[in-house]
């Protein structure tokens, strides 16, 4: 009987089916065994590896070394094979179940086409312009992620995630003004109404209407473009007078109706020029009206401990799991990496998951300049003040428009007594979207569970514990610094630097008491809690705002909200270990789609308010 090598070398040879039959006959039973165990004995799946196996044996056998050991080889080839199919089964499933949860969700946002429309473009505009870049490829033009990574000088991958930044920093300046949405349905309403079919034949006309149109008319039109795309702080009073003189000549030369209709547009356009010309001179007015004194005088840092994150109550979301161990293995996860090219946040995902620091040092070691490695080694137990700030450089340079950068700079400073520092990032910070890579990390995370082999509902919840992100404590002592540089401003005689420095946390609090999607109760009871110890060093007595509230008052509302959080955490609580894992997978997509103050409102509207 030939053996393994003579049948690869005739093969190789002479391209001999007999050969390479023999060969299939050999090691079927043994590559199909193995991909049922692999398969969780789904026969389909499993022969399907197998075909798989031994397509790439028919491809790479003339290729092997005659040293090779082909029976270990198919073993490995196999495993290969059917992780790399049940990831993407892993990963269609997750699909149809969130594409289920948010079908049924969608009767719940009061989110639709007609909403978003108006402020759209407005709203686009105020993002910076890679990241509107991003977003126009992506929805409008309907580009690949491949061909966005190469309009945007970078790789498909980095191209994935500044879309999704970027749709969440959109997200963003729409809840300002008073649209709520979520990241998914968002993406699904831009992409389906964002672009609509011009009439036929109007390619045509403007193609020789731009082509053959008189000479001077073409050079007013360039001008009129120019000054249409000078920004609001550009847009002087003399540029206005330009404009509609420009505005004036086209009269001239266009039919009348055209012309009115252009002259119009430019008037609404000039008027909205000026009118953010002056807004944003008023704001700009306000915020330096809000900016502490400099320099600033020294403080006493804060010196928290996790401990005093503990007295904020989360939902047990993990209760099932309390008495099972969640660090993975190494060989739990060789494949995921390995299939992932060992990735940035992949290597992030297997940090977190296994806790093991070689895997970080990797990610810093070949990810130099990704900011949620950035993140994770600015955060890291036990780094020096030193090497946080080169990280937290890292985290600013890559993402400039994201306030966390700034407030986790601010303690940095804080702790490294650089007070004036501290201010001018915590002021940095005001107006920018503000992003905790909460999504992010949970959806790595959960994909990891699931190729260690977790069921779908126990991936969710292993992933769930990492989103009592590292950064809560950070966020709450930068904001128990400014209290305390508030309290040395009003010592020194200067109330005015004090009230805009609590003011500052109260902003901060804000962005974590007001639930966003993915946020766990525990960051907005920290938001809550923030808010407090700054309106408790205020005045009582004094007016809040423009409502007519007094500070007392506006304090004890907070206070109230943040008892109502823990007193429904504590009704979610005795709910969730008696939750089926299909209603546990609904619940954990409503939290990341809503938050989980929102999960828990449909947990208790399903279970009963008990």
């Amino acid at each position: 009987m030939p053996d393994d090598q003579e049948l690869l070398s005739r093969f190789a040879k002479d391209r001999s089916e007999a050969a390479f039959a023999e060969l299939v006959n050999r090691y079927v039973n043994l590559v199909y065994s193995i991909a049922l165990r692999r398969t969780n004995f789904d026969t389909h799946l499993a022969q399907d590896v197998a075909q798989s196996v031994f397509t790439d044996l028919a491809r790479k056998g003339p290729s092997l070394s005659r040293h090779v050991v082909l029976a270990g080889w198919l073993h490995r080839a196999t495993l290969y094979a059917a992780g790399q199919l049940m990831r993407g089964d892993r990963r269609r499933r997750l699909r149809e179940q969130e594409a289920a949860a948010m079908s049924a969700l969608q009767s719940e946002t009061n989110t639709d086409w007609q909403a978003i429309r108006p402020a759209l473009d407005e709203a686009l505009d105020q993002l910076n312009q890679t990241d509107r870049n991003a977003l126009l490829l992506r929805f409008f033009e309907q580009r690949s992620l491949t061909e966005i990574g190469s309009a945007l000088g970078t790789n498909e991958d980095a191209a994935g995630k500044r879309v999704k930044r970027a749709l969440e920093k959109l997200r963003t300046v729409l809840m300002r003004r008073g649209i709520t949405t979520t990241g998914a349905a968002l993406s699904t309403v831009i992409s389906a109404h964002a672009v609509q079919l011009a009439p036929a034949g109007l390619a045509g006309t403007l193609t020789i209407s731009a082509l053959t149109g008189p000479g001077t008319t073409a050079g007013i039109t360039t001008t009129l473009f120019k000054i249409m795309a000078l920004t609001n702080t550009q847009l002087t009073m003399g540029g206005i007078a330009i404009a509609a003189l420009t505005a004036s000549l086209i009269v001239e030369q266009s039919s009348e109706k055209t012309l009115r209709l252009q002259n119009e547009t430019l008037q609404q356009k000039i008027a909205q020029l000026a009118a953010g010309q002056q807004a944003l001179a008023d704001k700009a007015a306000q915020g330096l009206a809000q900016i502490p004194r400099l320099p600033a005088p020294a403080i006493q840092v804060s010196n928290s401990s996790t401990a005093d994150l503990d007295a904020l109550k989360s939902t047990n979301f993990y209760s099932r799991l309390t008495n099972r161990d969640l660090t993975l293995k190494p060989e739990q996860l060789e494949g995921y990496l390995r299939a992932s090219g060992r990735s940035a946040d992949s290597l992030l995902a297997a940090y977190r998951t296994m806790r093991d620091p070689t895997l970080l040092a990797e990610a810093k070691r070949n990810f130099p300049d990704d900011p949620h490695v950035a993140f994770e080694a600015a955060l890291e137990k036990d780094v020096t003040p030193e090497e946080q700030r080169k990280w937290l450089d890292v985290l600013k340079k890559s993402e400039p428009d994201n306030a966390l950068a700034n407030y986790l700079s601010a303690l940095n400073y804080f702790n490294t007594g650089k007070t004036d520092q501290a201010v001018k990032e915590f002021t940095a910070a005001a107006g920018k979207p503000f992003d905790d890579f909460t999504s992010q990390r949970y959806e790595d995370d959960t994909e990891a569970y699931l190729t260690a082999g977790y069921s779908m509902a126990d991936a969710k919840a292993g992933a769930g514990m990492q989103l009592l992100l590292p950064q809560l404590l950070q966020t709450k002592n930068v904001g128990l610094d400014m209290i305390n540089l508030a309290k040395t401003y009003q010592q020194n005689g200067d109330s005015a630097s004090a009230q805009a420095a609590l003011q500052m946390v109260i902003n901060l609090g804000s962005r974590y008491s007001t639930p966003s999607p993915g946020e766990p109760v525990i960051s907005e009871l920290v938001g809550l809690a923030l808010q407090r110890y700054a309106l408790k060093a205020m005045d009582p007595n004094a007016l809040y705002g423009d409502s007519g509230q007094t500070v007392q008052e506006q304090f004890n509302q907070v206070q109230q909200q943040f008892n109502q959080i823990n007193q429904r955490s504590d009704t979610i609580d005795a709910i969730l270990p008696q939750m089926s894992a299909e209603d546990w997978i609904v619940y954990r997509d409503r939290w990341m789609t809503f938050g989980e103050q929102n999960a828990g409102e449909w947990v208790l509207n399903k279970f009963g308010k008990h």
